[in-house]
């Protein structure tokens, strides 16, 4: 290979555009359910990695601003959506408008991993509004 079509790896990185949001992985937030990781947030949409440990559930509860999708990557989830309630497991998804009561919570034995892709113009963790919550949070 000739020396002008040599390039090295940090050459080869892909530059991003200033325009676009440039937000890596944050640290991982502790709940008493489990955890949660956000990797990617830009104008509109927020992408999270959420843990829920075996037999433990979020509370029921509703967004102003903003939609959720799930997306269960390993484990089982019991889904209350609007009054409904179905079990998902792995490769399969759900859909949560705004303002709809909701909750998630792992029936299983392992642990539940899922991906929420949240859709909104405020994607803040003070929207949230508790109807019910085991570890008494408000």
């Amino acid at each position: 290979m000739s020396q002008s079509t040599k390039t090295t790896a940090k050459e080869h990185e892909l530059a991003i555009p200033e325009s676009l949001p440039q937000v890596g992985i944050t640290a991982t937030e502790i709940r008493p359910w489990g955890s949660f990781t956000t990797l990617e947030e830009g104008q509109g949409y927020k992408i999270k990695r959420i843990e829920v440990k075996p037999g433990h559930r979020l509370s029921l509860q509703m967004h102003h601003h903003r939609s959720e999708h799930w997306i269960v990557v390993s484990g089982t989830a019991r889904v209350v959506c609007g009054g409904e309630e179905k079990i998902l497991s792995s490769n399969q998804s759900t859909y949560v408008p705004q303002c709809t009561s909701h909750r998630l919570e792992n029936p299983g034995v392992i642990d539940l991993v899922l991906i929420e892709v949240q859709n909104g113009q405020y994607l803040g963790e003070d929207d949230i509004i508790r109807f019910q919550d085991d570890y008494s949070r408000r």
